[in-house]
């Protein structure tokens, strides 16, 4: 009998070498925007040239034949940037933003149902007219609108408004290390937000709606309606209720979402492959125990399948899920029809379905972190399991459980830092708690839906889950509390990121390969990254810049010297940590200063009036303090708060500013009385609003 061929995984796994070149040209197109008319003649080249080759005499064919997996990969990496840029909506013909002008209407529709805000309701919404004087133009887009509470005519998904609004170009905040919401927004393929007074729309008679969502929609309400129903306790326990089973965030709050992100289960309240994951392993193991579903494999999976998507849309078809719902159809089918299928050939398959769908979702966390953790899982679960053998059954599955969590971690904790600038301590232990628990809410959750109709029983599960969900909330509020359970502000790049990888990377493959070379190289990447850290660190020390933040409706000014800051602005910013860590706490970590009571360069010559070494900032707000007035000092910054009443013409006139800064304390209609005084007096000036942060070397 014949020795089984071993086939190299790279071999077995076709879809790693299809995504490879596929996920560089979507990096290079979005990093160097070439033009249509030069993709779509490069490509139809290299496919000529390509298929060409199958036409010529054999003595050439063969000759050529070396160069056609070339080919083939630039074929691909050109095909992903056609994709890449007909994605993006404002390059595709007929895009509302290439019609609008300042007297324009839109005919909208809305494309989901209002979401309740505490100042508003949003919705996205899509353009399917512009209308210029009597000119009326079919476009295609979305947009985000907000629509103020006074007023409201309860809109719903498909209702259709004529509106009489300016729109905004959605922005950055500028504020250094903040959420690049801009570039977010753009990925899903929204530009502009308006808020909406009663007197600024109309809605118009009839809607449209598409089936499908419409059943998305029906069902999550559905959802929503049993859960809130038969779910018994405070906002939190409903709030984990609705994010475990739907992926319903509206009602969580903040402090508590925090704490699940500070003890590294906050995979927990996002639908994801966990979800799908626990769904698969109950029905595998029912359809094991019925011999004629378990005889036919086809069937099998056609059932299996069915209730995955089936869940998947019922609980709102959200991006994660979906992402989930492919991987695991991929996967599952690769197990059925073939007998020695590649798990990484499947995981690479459902991430090029999922690129070739939308490109974009390359840029999304989620999906790096759903491939980044299933990759780890597959690759190190097992070996990390082997380490230790456990006679002990009980502590053998808390074992099992452990090294899944480590395997998922290892991969996506750079990534964690990259993004989140933390690193959850006490991650091990809370998922050992959590996951269970979570599991037991869950199909306690799907029996509640299935029982529903029988109010009894509902309600007696109902009490059994919110009491889970307590316990759990409770459990990870108290390690949230523990001390040194997180490590926070951590520095992290682009450059570190890659480097941590390739050092992980390595040394994996070392310690399952056993050989040395991986350890050298790993060994030398690490070095990289204390290299690029250290720099970084003794940069960061010889800082010395002012931040006028983009802190929508606050006045918030960090003034930095080395690795410390002195904050001037509103109080509440101190006491509230939610606004606080929005606006301001980004740029702190990837600054990484701390708060000062004093710095060494920095002096308070009156309430309004700092000097940092030359360079003297005055503040003016509402409050204008009388020692400002007497203060012959000329003002280097001048930065102005709150609406002020006070003669900004005799103030500039008076203290001579370099630069006028205008904060998010301000209304914009009196920014712009402002900056035409400034433009008559050929002063330079910075809207926060409009241009975002004000950040300055001193």
């Amino acid at each position: 009998m014949k020795a089984p061929v071993h086939v190299p995984e790279w071999k077995a796994s076709p879809f790693v070498r299809l995504l490879l070149p596929f996920v560089a040209g979507i990096m290079l197109q979005w990093y160097l925007r070439f033009q249509l008319s030069f993709l779509t003649i490069t490509f139809f080249s290299i496919a000529i040239a390509f298929f060409g080759i199958q036409f010529l005499p054999f003595h050439l064919k063969y000759y050529f034949r070396k160069y056609q997996g070339l080919l083939l990969n630039f074929l691909i990496v050109f095909a992903a940037m056609l994709l890449t840029l007909l994605q993006s909506a404002r390059d595709k013909p007929g895009w509302y933003g290439n019609f609008i002008s300042n007297n324009s209407n839109l005919i909208l529709q809305i494309d989901e149902p209002p979401l309740e805000k505490p100042n508003s309701y949003k919705a996205e919404a899509r353009v399917l007219f512009v209308r210029n004087g009597d000119t009326t133009i079919p476009v295609n887009g979305r947009l985000i609108l907000y629509f103020a509470k006074t007023g409201y005519p309860s809109l719903s998904y498909g209702s259709r408004i004529w509106i009489d609004a300016s729109i905004q170009a959605i922005k950055n905040t500028g504020n250094p290390g903040a959420f690049n919401y801009e570039r977010y927004a753009a990925f899903q393929g929204l530009y502009h937000t308006s808020y909406l007074r009663p007197g600024d729309y109309k809605v118009l008679e009839g809607k449209q709606q598409n089936w499908f969502y419409s059943f998305i929609y029906q069902s999550r309400n559905a959802v929503l309606k049993t859960l809130k129903t038969y779910i018994t306790g405070n906002k939190n326990v409903e709030g984990i209720a609705e994010a475990l089973l739907i992926g319903y965030k509206e009602d969580l709050d903040k402090d508590l979402v925090q704490a699940y992100s500070n003890t590294g289960v906050v995979h927990i309240i996002a639908i994801s492959g966990l979800h799908l994951g626990l769904i698969y392993a109950v029905l595998f193991w029912i359809f094991t125990k019925i011999p004629f579903v378990k005889r036919l494999k086809i069937l099998n999976l056609v059932i299996i399948l069915s209730f995955l998507w089936l869940f998947s849309f019922v609980t709102g078809a959200s991006a994660s899920v979906i992402r989930s719902a492919v991987m695991f159809t991929c996967i599952l089918t690769g197990k059925t029809f073939f007998k020695q299928a590649s798990t990484y050939n499947s995981l690479a398959a459902s991430a090029f379905l999922m690129l070739s769908y939308n490109p974009y979702y390359l840029w999304d966390v989620g999906f790096q972190l759903s491939y980044l953790a299933v990759f780890g899982i597959v690759w190190l679960q097992q070996p990390i399991y082997h380490l230790f053998y456990i006679k002990f059954w009980p502590l053998r599955q808390i074992w099992s459980l452990m090294s899944v969590t480590l395997a998922a971690q290892v991969f996506a904790f750079p990534v964690c830092l990259y993004y989140f600038h933390q690193f959850p301590n006490t991650f091990l232990f809370t998922n050992l708690v959590a996951v269970p628990l979570s599991t037991l809410i869950l199909f306690g959750e799907i029996a509640m839906l299935v029982f529903s109709w029988w109010p009894v029983l509902a309600s007696l599960l109902g009490i059994i889950i919110s009491w889970l969900i307590h316990v759990m909330n409770k459990v990870i509020e108290t390690f949230n509390e523990l001390p040194y359970s997180l490590l926070d502000q951590v520095y992290a790049n682009v450059v570190t990121t890659w480097l941590l990888y390739i050092f992980i990377l390595c040394c994996c493959s070392w310690l399952l390969y056993k050989k040395k070379k991986w350890l050298y190289v790993g060994f030398t990447a690490f070095a990289g990254f204390i290299a690029v850290q250290t720099l970084a660190y003794f940069t960061l020390l010889h800082q010395q810049k002012i931040i006028v933040y983009n802190a929508s409706k606050y006045a918030a000014v960090d003034i930095i010297e080395s690795n410390k800051y002195y904050f001037k602005g509103d109080s509440v910013l101190l006491l509230d940590a939610l606004p606080r860590n929005f606006y301001l706490k980004p740029a702190r970590v990837s600054l990484q200063v701390n708060p000062a009571g004093a710095l060494k360069h920095l002096q308070v010559l009156a309430p309004q009036i700092l000097k940092f070494k030359e360079k003297s900032i005055f503040f003016i707000n509402d409050q204008l303090d009388s020692s400002f007035h007497a203060n012959s000092i000329k003002a280097d910054i001048l930065i102005i708060s709150k609406n002020t009443k006070v003669d900004i013409k005799k103030i500039i006139l008076a203290y001579r500013p370099s630069i006028v800064v205008f904060d998010a304390s301000n209304s914009m209609w009196k920014i712009e009385q402002w900056k035409t005084i400034c433009e008559s007096l050929n002063l330079r000036c910075h809207s926060v609003p409009e241009q975002g942060a004000f950040v300055q070397d001193l």
